[in-house]
């Protein structure tokens, strides 16, 4: 599994995960709120599927090693 969501992308996404968990304990306190928990995941492990998906990668090679797949 390859990376594809770059890093300041990867810090928002845990931040709104984070808001959104949030609304189970205040807001409107439904168990809607654990929807949450895929952006956290996809900014915690730098991988969305839906990205894989559709072919987009906003995640920036820093080597030769993590050079797209041809």
């Amino acid at each position: 599994m390859r990376t594809n969501v770059g890093r300041i992308e990867r810090i928002f996404r845990i931040i709104v995960g984070l808001f959104i968990v949030s609304l189970i304990f205040w807001g409107p306190q439904s168990y809607w709120g654990l929807l949450g928990i895929i952006p956290i995941l996809t900014g915690l492990s730098g991988w969305c599927a839906l990205y894989r998906i559709l072919g987009v990668s906003t995640h920036k090679p820093t080597s030769a090693k993590e050079s797209p797949e041809v």
